[in-house]
């Protein structure tokens, strides 16, 4: 089933038309007033009856005997089938906070996680008829679609170029927005934006990778700093030979050596030593 507009007349011409007839009627033919009184009656409730109207982002679905005839979505002044059932829908966006939810990653660990879901109704006749309630539809498939997404992707990465839920925020909202779109196409909605609003480790494990959070960034500080001071150390020999300043043997440059990289790495303050033993020009 999908969403067709409705049959409908401008109600201002069929009320101004009601009231040219009955203004005929009553100048034409006068002696048949008391006889009109029914007649009248019952076109005059006819015609406030098939009235609609139909407010900007809102459509009116309309049945009749059971069955979809079609919908309003121009806003404005109508006259339908006086004797059609109708329902009114929003079109309006709409926009939901999910509940933050307890689920495992792709390796496992458990971690809390919420989204921010903006979507709108694109087919009124799916969304009447197609699910029961079309908001708590999209709220039960968008927590749904999270859970999904968080069992396919780690909390952090652990390879370099991996997709992970904390270092690829763009990525991961795609992949949640499209997921979501596929499983409220169903019912005529369009999923507008998707958007993680919470993600972090569950209580019990917090601490623990904290701790291997700091752990890895300290090593990679100080895999940083070693491999800055190696090219110091490697410049100043480099330097000191290619100027001709001085003339090192194996021992005086292994001595050097240690002792820059003593005074470059460590994280406490180097107290100098002069060495007294003569150096070879």
């Amino acid at each position: 089933m999908k969403e067709r507009n409705a049959f409908a007349i401008p109600g201002t011409f069929i009320i101004f038309a009601a009231l040219g007839l009955a203004a005929f009627s009553v100048y034409e033919y006068p002696q048949l007033i008391p006889f009109m009184a029914v007649p009248a009656a019952i076109l005059g409730i006819l015609v406030v009856k098939g009235v609609a109207i139909v407010s900007p982002n809102e459509a009116v679905v309309l049945t009749f005997f059971g069955k979809y005839t079609g919908s309003l979505v121009q806003n404005g002044f109508w006259w339908v089938n006086p004797f059609a059932g109708r329902q009114k829908i929003s079109l309006k966006i709409a926009n939901f906070q999910s509940e933050q939810l307890k689920v495992n990653d792709a390796h496992g660990n458990p971690i809390e996680i919420a989204a921010v879901i903006v979507w709108r109704v694109v087919d009124s006749a799916k969304a009447t008829f197609a699910v029961e309630n079309c908001n708590n539809f999209v709220r039960l498939q968008g927590e749904t679609a999270l859970r999904h997404l968080s069992n396919l992707f780690p909390y952090e990465p652990h390879a370099p170029g991996e997709i992970a839920l904390r270092s690829h925020p763009a990525e991961i909202a795609s992949q949640l927005r499209a997921e979501l779109a596929e499983r409220t196409s169903v019912a005529g909605i369009e999923v507008l934006e998707a958007q993680l609003s919470h993600l972090a480790y569950s209580p019990e494990i917090a601490q623990a990778m904290l701790r291997r959070q700091q752990a890895q960034a300290v090593l990679a500080a100080r895999q940083i700093i070693v491999d800055g001071a190696i090219g110091m150390v490697e410049m100043a020999l480099r330097k000191l030979e290619t100027d001709g300043i001085v003339q090192l043997d194996s021992a005086s440059k292994s001595t050097m050596v240690n002792n820059l990289l003593v005074t470059l790495v460590s994280e406490h303050h180097i107290q100098p030593v002069l060495s007294t033993a003569p150096m070879k020009s």
